[in-house]
């Protein structure tokens, strides 16, 4: 990381984790805020949480022409990440994105070409530091047990189920495995569906209900004993310590980097 203060820009600046990412940015001593972009910009300003307004623009684009930008922030979906890397990568800056469900070799096709530029580009799909750390320790431990359920809970309006942490985390607990884990299949079912879905032989349970923003449990079991690790999501301050690592760590980065945790160190970047 240079010595200088990173500008940062946001894309989506008008959305709720948009101003939550303002707000953090200003917030931070070596990071600071300079515009954002939204579809839905009707003036030329953004408030900024704890700070002064910024530029607003339309499309980022727009945006990076006119403001001086070290890393833009994006939390889109799949197509506004592309978009986000497509304008970033040509005005040579760097992208740190919380976007999913990015097609096929996009990611590695951005890489590419910030590779060539000379910048970084930080994608993951989870910015919650517990979250992270909750996928590293069950692949540590995974291993060492027999059994494992995995209960995750979120708000009622959440549309999938499973959660994708969920996958993850299941994925994680299996990935140091020769096998899957002990099923126990039961005697008699008097409710179908009780026992949850089925991944490698982790039991997935999902709920959904007011008042629950995210929390994912992790049980893991074998003679005498059982492991649970937890992880409760209250707000979405909780993906912000992520993701200044990341805008910190994208400044020294060239080409692509896949998950906060090589951010974090736990993963080395040359290992699949």
């Amino acid at each position: 990381m240079t010595g200088q203060t990173i500008k940062v820009a946001v894309n989506g600046a008008l959305g709720r984790m948009g101003q939550t990412v303002l707000g953090a940015v200003e917030a931070d001593p070596a990071t600071i805020a300079v515009g954002g972009a939204d579809s839905a910009a009707s003036v030329d300003t953004v408030a900024v949480p704890g700070g002064s307004p910024v530029m607003l623009a339309a499309t980022l684009a727009d945006l990076l022409s006119k403001a001086d930008t070290d890393v833009v922030v994006d939390f889109s979906n799949g197509a506004g990440a592309v978009d986000t890397m497509a304008a970033a990568t040509s005005a040579g800056v760097r992208v740190v994105s919380g976007s999913t469900g990015v097609p096929p070799g996009e990611l590695e096709r951005f890489g590419s070409i910030a590779a060539e530029k000379g910048i970084g580009i930080i994608s993951a799909s989870n910015f919650a530091l517990g979250a992270v750390l909750m996928m590293y320790l069950a692949e540590v431990a995974g291993p060492h047990f027999q059994y494992a359920d995995l209960i995750e809970s979120h708000h009622e309006a959440k549309i999938d189920s499973p959660s994708g942490t969920a996958l993850s985390i299941a994925d994680a607990a299996r990935a140091g495995r020769d096998n899957d884990f002990t099923y126990n299949e039961p005697e008699k079912v008097t409710l179908d569906g009780v026992r949850g879905g089925l991944m490698g032989g982790v039991n997935v349970h999902s709920a959904r209900m007011p008042g629950r923003m995210a929390r994912h449990e992790l049980v893991l079991g074998t003679s005498g004993q059982t492991l649970s690790i937890i992880h409760d999501t209250i707000n979405r301050d909780c993906y912000m310590p992520g993701v200044l690592a990341a805008i910190k760590r994208v400044m020294t980065l060239t080409g692509l980097m896949l998950g906060l945790d090589q951010v974090l160190g736990l993963r080395d970047p040359a290992k699949p």
